[in-house]
């Protein structure tokens, strides 16, 4: 049987892209973020791919505890917190870290007594106005301090545009971190992908690498010498001739100028393919960008192939290796995180250790 929709995932790419961001903040610890399935490459099965890792951070407790029973024994930080005093004992009973950035978390904080000691990531509100403390942060920290459930601190913050190269706005916001931060001597977290890049001078204790793990710049603008782990591919599944003036799938949105042949690529919004994928979107047949014709339906999308010898049974790259998702993520009007994390279950998931 022939699988129509595959997302090949290149565990021997995602070590090589850690061991590259190590080497960038080379006096920095490594907080990897696998939030989201590690951002739909299954966090199970690259799990043994995240040794030079120092510790692992997630968005919600069920994520840190899938980890725990993986047999994940170092630290992993929650990165939103928990919600009532019951998260709070579970997050205790399995060993985690715990980012604090309301009133009421600190409240919480202050009823737990005996157990595990906790270290907590105090979170500062520098300006993305998210999550995060944004004022009188110095005495709140030194309150966090004082329950003795509490053994160390790391304070941090988060970049609202360190993507956008047209925008300053991380420097503001790491001067008032600093200022927040001047009396204070707990280690600190500042830089996440974008900043890992393009700001050394934020790299500070711990960086906190994302989407950059998995090979993908937060930004075309930004440089990243690292490997694509996800290569998603299909399969034409029919090539036709299409004669000048005839219009071509749902809604007749294109309409071929002159006769031409089309492909028909076995992928649709029905495996995370964005239905809103602008025409001339790109997708790779031996080494060659291809456009989207037409409009992408279920499961379904079809090509501009001119002449060229292309037949059914030809594989198709989505994205990946030779196609940057960075490239298909533009064309659909989205961002790389959103495609990666949209596949559905009726993709393919295979894992292979690619040596370079």
């Amino acid at each position: 049987m022939i699988p129509r929709v595959v997302a090949n995932i290149d565990l021997g790419a995602l070590r090589r892209n850690l061991n590259l961001i190590a080497s960038l903040a080379p006096n920095a610890k490594v907080l990897g973020v696998v939030k989201a399935d590690a951002y739909g490459h299954g966090i199970k099965q690259v799990l043994s791919s995240l040794a030079a890792c120092d510790a692992l951070a997630v968005a919600r407790i069920e994520e840190a505890i899938l980890l725990r029973e993986s047999g994940y024994l170092r630290p992993i930080v929650l990165l939103s917190g928990v919600l009532d005093f019951d998260e709070l004992i579970l997050a205790q009973d399995n060993h985690l870290d715990l980012v604090v950035h309301q009133d009421f978390q600190i409240e919480l904080l202050r009823r737990l007594s005996g157990g595990s000691k906790l270290r907590v990531w105090a979170k500062f509100d520098s300006g993305m106005h998210r999550l995060g403390f944004s004022s009188d942060f110095a005495a709140k920290l030194a309150l966090i301090e004082s329950f003795e459930v509490v053994d160390s601190i790391v304070t941090m913050t988060h970049f609202a545009s360190a993507d956008e190269l047209n925008n300053d706005f991380s420097i503001d916001q790491l001067q008032r971190f600093d200022t927040a931060c001047s009396e204070i001597r707990h280690p600190q977290s500042t830089a996440n992908s974008a900043a890992i890049l393009r700001y050394p001078f934020s790299h500070r204790d711990w960086i906190r690498p994302g989407l950059l793990m998995y090979g993908v710049s937060p930004s075309r603008q930004i440089p990243f010498e690292g490997e694509p782990v996800m290569t998603l591919t299909s399969v034409v599944i029919a090539v036709n001739d299409v004669l000048a003036g005839e219009s071509v799938g749902y809604g007749q949105v294109w309409t071929a100028q002159n006769n031409t042949r089309l492909a028909v690529i076995a992928i649709g919004y029905g495996d995370g393919y964005p239905r809103h994928a602008k025409q001339g979107t790109p997708i790779m047949i031996n080494g060659k960008r291809y456009p989207i014709v037409g409009r992408v339906s279920m499961d379904l999308t079809t090509i501009d192939i001119g002449n060229d010898d292309i037949k059914v049974g030809d594989v198709a790259e989505i994205w990946g290796k030779s196609l940057a998702v960075a490239d298909v993520a533009e064309n659909a009007g989205t961002i790389a995180y959103e495609l990666l994390l949209n596949l559905t279950s009726r993709v393919l998931i295979r894992y292979h250790d690619q040596v370079n």
